[in-house]
């Protein structure tokens, strides 16, 4: 007979089975402790009773994580959604509920504070979160299985992005196109990845004896999402149209500031890409539509990487850190393949 309107309890069950309590645990949790027998007593209780154990409890009496925190400046963006899809496709295999923190764009160190006094996770992935020694004493104190991804540092396990690089190959790409003045449209709030991009762009320029015309590297005015937006890059444009000149091809921070610019571009009335290329990172899948070229980091690839690592530290319980920074590479599309004269 199946008691009903009433929530069965655990006590219950280890009641009707006449059984301890921590014994209905073990049968819950598959433990090879207990005889097919007593496994048998407490089945056929939970059948009588149409117990129904809620999968925290589960979980707790195994000491199994539950919740899997993800600190992330924003969850809107093109680049951090295409890290997030990577996060949730493979997190289906490791039994996790997500909790999502939106740290915010402008100042996300200060954001991730708050994330640490919820208290609420027992496993923790970032992203673009800088592992400043503030958020690194918060992480040690929580003691809990972390990833770091678009960051590093020696204590953490990593899957980092070499910026520079991306900003080298943009630069080298577009002089070997013809472009001789070159241009970057900069985010509004400066960042570390942002920094390592125009690092990379100007050592490529200076390696081929390009001039770097600093008047040609400007930022919008829009801080929304730190300035790498579409209004952001669409700004920018007009900057050069105020000063009555313009680079002959630009490299954006990311691909959302191109799809402004090339907006801007479009209606001064300037052909892309004879009269002025333009080029962006991150290879958002809207990019192959406008036939834009770009940097690709595989951020789907590096966010299912990441998961599949925590779900290694959570079960080998391993000292060994995997420290991985992933080489982007160029995708050549229509908007910078100048014609030959």
């Amino acid at each position: 007979m199946k008691i009903k309107n009433k929530k069965i309890t655990i006590y219950e069950v280890a009641q009707r089975a006449g059984v301890a309590i921590s014994t209905v645990s073990r049968v819950l949790n598959n433990s090879p402790n207990v005889s097919e027998k007593t496994k048998n007593k407490v089945n056929e209780a939970i059948a009588e009773l149409n117990f129904r154990p809620q999968v925290s409890a589960r979980k707790l009496a195994s000491r199994e994580p539950q919740m899997l925190a993800i600190a992330v400046p924003s969850f809107t963006t093109p680049y951090f959604n295409e890290v997030l899809k990577g996060v949730k496709d493979e997190i289906k295999e490791m039994d996790l509920d997500i909790l999502i923190y939106n740290t915010g764009s402008k100042n996300p160190n200060e954001g991730i504070e708050n994330f640490f006094y919820r208290g609420t996770a027992d496993t923790v992935i970032t992203i673009s979160i800088e592992i400043t020694e503030e958020v690194h004493n918060n992480l040690q104190a929580s003691h809990v299985p972390t990833v770091l991804i678009g960051s590093s540092h020696p204590d953490y396990d990593y899957f980092e992005f070499n910026n520079r690089k991306g900003g080298f190959l943009a630069g080298e790409h577009l002089v070997k196109q013809g472009y001789e003045r070159l241009g970057m449209i900069r985010p509004a709030i400066n960042t570390r990845s942002s920094a390592e991009r125009e690092q990379g762009f100007i050592e490529a320029l200076r390696e081929f004896k390009m001039p770097v015309e600093k008047k040609f590297f400007v930022s919008g005015d829009s801080t929304k999402h730190a300035g790498y937006t579409e209004e952001a890059g669409y700004e920018a444009v007009y900057k050069y149209d105020d000063m009555g000149d313009f680079p002959d091809a630009i490299f954006c921070s990311n691909d959302t500031q191109a799809i402004g610019a090339y907006h801007a571009l479009t209606k001064l009335g300037l052909k892309i890409p004879d009269d002025i290329g333009i080029m962006g990172y991150d290879n958002i899948k809207f990019t192959k539509y406008l036939d834009l070229t770009t940097i690709d980091q595989r951020m789907y690839s590096v966010g299912v990487s990441a998961t599949k690592r925590l779900a290694e530290i959570i079960r080998t319980e391993t000292d060994t850190k995997v420290q991985t920074i992933n080489d982007p590479v160029l995708v050549q599309r229509g908007s910078t393949k100048k014609s030959k004269t």
